[in-house]
């Protein structure tokens, strides 16, 4: 039995495990808008309004603060571009300057408290803006960008001049892109294009470059924030508002920092309720010193770790290069909905086509095989001795006559194939220019994606400038790899948002009963004992041994005889992290004699190596499973965090563990699992039995509430081993460990 549920478990965990009474919600929210009340049992908000940011990208007036027309100064060309700019988007321009009366021939005012209109979006070209910021308050404008540098990149001294550029802008009531950001977001975009765009978020306006130019490879870009330090307006408040855009595809994202998890996770998740990807180069990936941690948990569960997971649950699209962001959200932005998982290999080489094929089937892409009836088929234009299972390989000459686009239309014939992939990896005019029209001219009768590597390190060929890159249907790359991930990419995201859930939608918002009982045994600023740390577990409703504390060696032998023969024995106080390691748990004791000489040598060693005890721990011993390990940590920027791994002592050599943030719901406890690599173990291996996987999900559901309702009170928890034991007979939390906040 687990708790008081498993014997009556049923498919609906959460309906069990978010049993809760009817206790307010504490109210503070963590740096998110929310509507009133709707925050989650943690105080974080499960809304956050989109913002409206139309009058930004597109405003009827633009006040430009500082500006110039003196030649040689930098103010002048971003003045001209501003007003450039605003002619195309059809905004009027009005300089402000205190000792001009015109700048190129338009009439200034002297400072933003003589504008007597309403203005849309105030460019500020000064040293200082936080002057110019109070002042727009009671100008009543609705926006403003600041360039100047030298805030919280700079450190302690820039970071406190931010904070109380940020706290103006709180005040003023308008919104703020910036500091520390350029001219991207006024760009001049390409009118010429069609279909589905990408839009541009970028934290570095430098590095944005390589998407916002494939506009020349005929993609077309709607959009481009240039966040820079995010005082106010940050990545996530542009997410939003491009998920609701009917123009975006896709949206592609540089960034550098987040400037608050939950309001990234809200954003995410208005992307992935709308189907729009979202594709990330997040840095970050390696962190410059190792992570102090008590528990085993602390230490599986690096920042970017939980960063990593975090934008895989709602959906985001994190690629290392970028090469990969530009192709992927040009692939994402165009792509009609898969009409089936299955990937051909079409080439005209066999080599090409196993080395690609292996590559994709190391990523996880599905090649399946086609038909024998379909290769029959395809027999008729290619020769007998050349295999077309998948991959498929013409051989070469086919593709330079009429047999081209029937052997196309048939593979694109297959109800198991939704992709087709030609990798070219160097032109062979003409043949490779009738293919690349075949090619083109299929993509224009199918729903199915169709995808070409053009491998020539020239680029300039008619067959690719002009034939694949004029078309809009048919997806050209330059690499094996990026055409790979954009495709697994395009296929998973698919996946994902088909009855996608939001986790917000269910996530606890009142106190379970077990808040309660847990705070009476929270000790704030301490490390609990492992008979305390069961008491918080027993009161989440998770199983643990039957145990007794006892603080003499009589006392013991009457425990043993009311566990039940054979015991675990093992010392127990706050200090004790890892007790192995120190020879203080002796297993299976069978007699009175054995749990004297056991008391005495614990007690002994406890003594010296000094350590403070509050009793022994007489324990249940429990059968063999599969050692888990399930713990929280807190994260500094997404909060409480969830793990579960492979446990026992070797758990931090095999460092096997998933990670998610919560909320969160049964599948993606289940999907952790699967994420594992020994994910086997619970499946049973060499004659075990299969492990009872749905207590084990229970338990990290359980955990996952004890997260959200200690947040701010429970710093790290550790249980480790869970011992997971046969289907149908639960799981027994052997071991744990809790540091209070």
């Amino acid at each position: 039995m687990l708790g008081s549920t498993h014997g009556t478990f049923t498919t609906d965990l959460r309906a069990r495990v978010d049993a809760c009474g009817e206790q307010p919600a504490r109210a503070v929210v963590h740096g998110v808008a929310a509507l009133e009340g709707d925050t989650d049992v943690s105080g974080r908000p499960l809304y956050a309004p989109v913002p409206e940011l139309d009058r930004f990208f597109r405003p009827e007036v633009v006040a430009v603060v500082g500006a110039s027309d003196t030649e040689g100064r930098p103010n002048t060309g971003i003045t001209r571009q501003l007003i450039d700019w605003a002619e195309r988007v059809g905004a009027r321009v009005v300089p402000v300057h205190p000792a001009r009366t015109a700048v190129f021939g338009i009439d200034c005012v002297a400072s933003v408290a003589d504008l007597d209109e309403s203005v849309d979006l105030a460019v500020l070209l000064v040293a200082d803006p936080l002057p110019v910021i109070e002042q727009l308050g009671t100008s009543k404008v609705k926006f403003a960008v600041a360039f100047a540098s030298g805030f919280a990149e700079t450190g302690e001294a820039g970071e406190q001049a931010q904070e109380r550029l940020a706290a103006a802008v709180e005040r003023s009531g308008l919104r703020l892109l910036g500091p520390n950001t350029n001219l991207n977001a006024f760009e001049r975009f390409r009118e010429d294009l069609d279909g589905p765009a990408v839009a541009l978020i970028t934290q570095s306006g430098h590095q944005g470059r390589p998407v916002f130019t494939m506009q020349e490879l005929g993609v077309r870009l709607s959009h481009w924030a240039p966040t820079g330090n995010e005082a106010d307006l940050e990545t996530a408040d542009f997410i939003s508002y491009f998920a609701h855009r009917p123009e975006v595809g896709a949206i592609a994202c540089y960034v550098e920092g987040l400037k608050d998890g939950r309001s990234f996770l809200l954003a995410a998740d208005q992307a992935a309720r709308r189907r729009v990807p979202v594709v990330a180069v997040k840095v970050g990936r390696t962190e410059a010193g190792a992570r102090m941690a008590a528990s085993h948990t602390g230490k599986l569960t690096g920042a970017d770790q939980v960063v990593d997971a975090a934008m895989r649950q709602f959906g985001v699209i994190r690629v290392d290069g970028l090469d990969q962001l530009q192709d992927t959200a040009a692939l994402l932005a165009r792509a009609r909905r898969p009409v089936a998982d299955g990937v051909v290999v079409y080439s005209i080489s066999g080599g090409t086509g196993a080395h690609f094929s292996d590559l994709a089937t190391a990523a996880g892409l599905a090649l399946p095989t086609l038909s024998q009836a379909r290769q029959d088929e395809l027999h008729q234009w290619i020769p007998d001795y050349l295999s077309v299972a998948n991959p498929v390989d013409n051989g070469g000459h086919p593709v330079g006559d009429w047999r081209g686009p029937k052997i196309i239309d048939a593979i694109l014939a297959d109800p198991a194939v939704g992709v087709l992939i030609c990798p070219i990896t160097g032109p062979f005019p003409p043949m490779s220019d009738k293919l690349a029209q075949d090619l083109v001219d299929a993509a224009e009768r199918t729903d199915k994606l169709i995808c070409v590597v053009w491998g020539s390190p020239v680029g300039t060929e008619e067959a690719y400038r002009t034939t694949l890159l004029g078309s809009s249907r048919v997806a050209t790359f330059r690499t094996f790899g990026n055409c790979i991930g954009a495709v697994k990419a395009y296929l998973d995201h698919h996946r994902f948002t088909t009855g996608y859930r939001s986790p917000f939608d269910d996530a606890p918002r009142t106190p379970s009963p077990s808040f309660r009982k847990a705070q009476a045994l929270m000790r704030p600023g301490h490390r609990l004992s492992e008979h305390a740390a069961k008491q918080l577990l027993r009161a989440y409703g998770i199983r643990v041994p039957r145990e007794q504390l006892v603080t003499s060696a009589a006392a013991a032998v009457r425990a043993a005889g009311l566990v039940g023969y054979p015991v675990v024995m093992k010392a127990s106080g706050p200090q004790l992290a890892h007790k192995t390691e120190l020879g203080l748990v002796k297993v299976g004791l069978t007699s009175a004699s054995q749990i004297r000489d056991a008391y005495r040598e614990l007690t002994d060693i406890a003594r010296y190596e000094g350590i403070d005890l509050d009793g022994i721990l007489v324990c249940q011993m429990v059968g063999r499973g599969v050692e888990m390990v399930v713990g929280v940590t807190h994260d500094p920027l997404f909060g409480p965090t969830v793990t579960v791994g492979l446990g026992g002592v070797l758990v931090e050599v095999l460092n096997d563990a998933a990670v998610r943030v919560p909320p969160f719901g049964e599948r993606e406890a289940r999907d952790m699992l699967g994420e594992l690599r020994g994910r086997a173990l619970l499946d049973g291996v060499r004659g075990a039995p299969a492990a009872d996987v749905d207590a084990l999900v229970e338990v990290v559901l359980r955990v996952q509430r004890m997260a959200l309702e200690l947040d701010g009170q429970l710093s790290e928890l550790d249980i480790n081993p869970l011992m997971v034991l046969p289907r149908g007979q639960g799981a027994v939390a052997l071991d744990a460990l809790a540091v209070c906040r």
